[in-house]
């Protein structure tokens, strides 16, 4: 059976009264429990792709046509891009526009809603996929044609009265290239016509405020670069703490160009997760791709937390982090270029005795609370950061009634949150199956509980399941090749302090998170491990 495969103890199986003898029989019964489990066990929706951006190569016809093979890649519906489409026609110059130009139109959502605005709108896109699309969402708006067109390479349609250019300008490859397609705007455009463009903030622009960690040039570079081409000047811009959006005009033979108008609004829309993983709020101190380039490292931090709520028994406090203070700590994570890892990420560099390039963090919760779905995973998600928690498999969907005597147990999740959880890019593993300390249990009833634990957590993810967490933190000399051959190769005990890359896998440290320290307290252990 695929739960004996899983077991190291080829040869021994035909002596039932061995040890891998007993094994195999434990797993066999394990087995069978999950089997008969009325836990649902369908495959999980595919993991998150890798955004395009991270892949892009120079032929640029290729990379968007493949960036639409998903239709609807950037959510255009999402109130958040609604919110932007709006403020772009606001922005759109008073009076009557006749000849309009729509650069990178994309699927044809925004062509839509600027249709009716215009005497005649030409809409294209480098790619065909998404021009079709655009073509078959806008078949009732007659004043439109569409066109496949690379902006960079091909020649411009001229005598333009409006040229539309949104979230593209970004993916040229460098300044020179900005500076010489925004003299291709200026030729296109006629006498008085207007350019909109509408890009967001990115990091490299501008460290000090808050940004997007994409793209090597943003809003403000592009801005400052339309403002000091030849022909051209700003005349109104709508600023957001994420984008701006600027219309700018071609001078007319004797114009006198006037001061802008700046308009600063607040983003009202909520930010779907797609969208804000991106964002590090109020700048950042280090960026991931720097990081990763310049930093190797010998040992990471992996961090150990429990729950996270607002309230609970005041005995347990030491095991409980406010959301505020969590969502204080990841923010600091983020903004200091720290990205998450997995165990088995973090066997792997022991394995192979590679350093750890940039600043990995193993992020851990132990029990499987109720209150890591409610409010540590979503900040978690917010910050691009993920997270491993080790369930107690036997009581998914009931409570820690271990922490009975000190006030009311904490709910924990059932296994269709941990089936949701995964399928968004959370992991799992085990905490065995009853929460009882290892040192307390027979040698039988470890291996059980080691067995069915990872058989459950298997049947509700889909994915295999590697890595276990002691209960309370307590271990003994049996657990290490016991963990081994029941299928297990990480395991986290009781030691304290940075992971390196001569720790033995399955008797890994952790850092305790305590709920009763200050972000200063965590921030020194982050800095510490970073040494």
């Amino acid at each position: 059976s695929a739960a004996e495969a899983s077991l190291s103890m080829a040869g021994h199986r035909s002596d039932p009264d061995s040890h891998f003898g007993k094994l195999a029989r434990l797993a066999a019964e394990a087995e069978g429990l999950v089997r008969s489990s009325a836990d649902p066990a369908e495959p999980l929706a595919a993991p998150r792709r890798k955004p395009a951006t991270d892949d892009h190569d120079k032929d640029r016809t290729s990379f968007w046509n493949r960036h639409f093979a998903t239709e609807d890649p950037w959510n255009y519906g999402s109130p958040y891009e609604q919110e932007k489409y709006e403020r772009q026609l606001q922005i759109l110059p008073a009076g009557p526009i006749g000849r309009t130009l729509e650069l990178a139109c994309a699927e044809g959502h925004f062509t839509r809603q600027l249709a009716p605005r215009v005497g005649h709108l030409t809409a294209t896109d480098i790619s065909s996929v998404a021009v079709e699309r655009a073509r078959a969402r806008c078949s009732d708006q007659p004043n439109v044609d569409f066109g496949v067109l690379d902006f960079s390479a091909d020649t411009l349609p001229g005598e333009m009265d409006l040229i539309v250019c949104s979230e593209v300008l970004y993916y040229l490859d460098d300044l020179a290239e900005l500076r010489r397609i925004a003299k291709k705007f200026v030729e296109a455009l006629a006498p008085g016509g207007s350019l909109i463009s509408a890009h967001a903030f990115v990091l490299r622009d501008n460290v000090e405020r808050t940004g997007f960690d994409w793209n090597t040039f943003g809003a403000q570079a592009i801005s400052e670069t339309l403002a000091v081409t030849e022909g051209l000047v700003l005349e109104q811009s709508i600023q957001t703490e994420l984008y701006r959006i600027d219309r700018f005009r071609r001078l007319s033979p004797g114009d006198v160009a006037t001061e802008p108008m700046i308009d600063h609004v607040p983003i009202r829309a909520p930010i779907g997760i797609g969208v804000a993983r991106n964002i590090v709020w109020g700048g950042a101190r280090a960026l991931r791709r720097d990081v990763a380039r310049s930093e190797r490292r010998q040992r990471i931090p992996v961090l150990m937390y429990h729950s996270v709520a607002d309230d609970g028994p005041a005995a347990l406090a030491r095991f409980r982090c406010t959301p505020a203070a969590f969502a204080s700590q990841m923010a600091w994570l983020r903004a200091n270029g720290f990205h998450a890892i997995m165990s088995e990420q973090l066997e792997w560099f022991i394995a192979n005795r590679r350093p750890f390039a940039g600043r990995p963090v193993l992020i851990t919760f132990d029990d499987g609370f109720q209150n890591f779905a409610d409010h540590a995973w979503p900040i978690l998600r917010a910050n691009d950061l993920t997270a491993e928690v080790f369930l107690v498999t036997d009581l998914v969907g009931e409570s820690a009634r271990w922490d009975a005597d000190s006030g009311p147990p904490t709910p924990l999740m059932d296994a269709r949150t941990v089936r949701r959880l995964a399928g968004e890019g959370a992991f799992f593993g085990s905490h065995l199956a009853t929460h009882r300390a290892i040192d307390g249990l027979s040698s039988s009833d470890l291996a059980a509980e080691l067995l069915r634990s990872r058989m459950f957590i298997e049947r509700w993810t889909g994915r295999p399941t590697t890595a276990f967490a002691a209960p309370y933190s307590v271990t003994d000399r049996r657990i290490g090749r016991l963990a081994r051959e029941c299928g297990y190769r990480i395991g986290f005990g009781g030691r304290h302090g940075p992971a390196d890359l001569d720790c033995d896998p399955i008797d890994l440290p952790r850092i305790e998170i305590r709920g009763d320290r200050s972000l200063d307290d965590f921030v020194a252990i982050l800095e510490a491990a970073l040494e």
